[in-house]
């Protein structure tokens, strides 16, 4: 383990940290019950791993809860499953944060939670896991920004694998406006490792300046990421209008007339699936860039 028990300071300001704002967040209504029982372990998790991992788990959560916020009355009228402050579950939170937190974990024991910079020549492993984390995040808050805001939208949505208009909730559907804000939350991922690192990280002279190339790849995660969702969420997650409640609804039914996509994955599927292949990708672009 690192030297002077940082490991273990960084733990116990984790749990005080992540006890704190998950009671605001349970207040709020950001989350439930049952979702703080998974986020603060995961906030322990990326803590001892570096504060740059527990940065970029904040930030996707400030961010996310922030822009869930934004149009509610609009949101309320379109998404039948519409709860007050976006109020997340343990499973909407462990298909968030469950494979960074993993990676997470495998940093810390390769590294003894020393921070490392993005550097293949010193170690590809680790390079590739701290990649896989960034992706992680551009992915999920990617993902989040554009659902969030893409609904709110004036242009109607177009379904992604044949362009043609759909109703606005309709898994798949994209607008240029939804795709802009994945880009711009994966870019707030990269610039928070790249700031966050340069308090944290020693890095030599010539890795140091390479690794504001996170930002640009960070953004092009979040994009990608959406995109790999909005594709699953068109053939593989289930869209149906229902004429009863005028809305466009996630499972079948008499009254519901379908629209896309086949009753395979939950949005909670789709998210976790988005979020490995991204993590992936970006784990491998990031062996080849540094």
């Amino acid at each position: 383990m690192d030297q002077g028990g940082g490991v273990w300071i960084r733990g116990a300001v984790a749990v005080a940290a992540g006890g704190a704002i998950a009671a605001r967040a349970v207040r709020r209504k950001s989350v439930d019950y049952t979702a703080v029982f998974v986020g603060v372990p995961a906030m322990v998790a990326h803590t001892v791993a570096g504060y740059r991992f527990a940065g970029l788990l904040l930030v996707f959560f400030f961010t996310a809860s922030r822009v869930t916020r934004v149009g509610e009355a609009r949101k309320r009228a379109l998404d039948p499953e519409f709860k007050e402050g976006g109020q997340r579950n343990w499973k909407q939170v462990l298909s968030n944060s469950g494979i960074a937190t993993v990676l997470a974990v495998l940093i810390t024991l390769i590294t003894g939670g020393k921070d490392r910079c993005l550097d293949s020549k010193e170690s590809d492993l680790v390079t590739a896991l701290i990649g896989g984390v960034i992706g992680h995040y551009s992915c999920c808050n990617g993902d989040t920004w554009s659902s969030e805001l893409g609904i709110l939208s004036k242009s109607e949505p177009r379904i992604i694998t044949t362009f043609k208009r759909v109703r606005k909730g309709t898994n798949g559907g994209v607008t240029i406006d939804g795709l802009l804000a994945a880009a711009a939350a994966g870019c707030s991922i990269g610039l928070a490792f790249v700031l966050i690192g340069f308090l944290t990280t020693l890095c030599a002279s010539d890795v140091f300046w390479r690794q504001l190339l996170v930002i640009p790849l960070a953004t092009a995660s979040g994009l990608c990421g959406s995109l790999i969702d909005s594709l699953l969420g068109a053939t593989v997650q289930y869209s149906g209008y229902c004429s009863v409640r005028k809305k466009v609804v996630g499972v079948g039914g008499p009254t519901v007339r379908r629209i896309s996509g086949m009753n395979i994955l939950d949005n909670n599927g789709v998210n976790v699936v988005s979020v490995f292949f991204t993590t992936l990708l970006t784990a491998f672009a990031c062996r080849f860039i540094f």
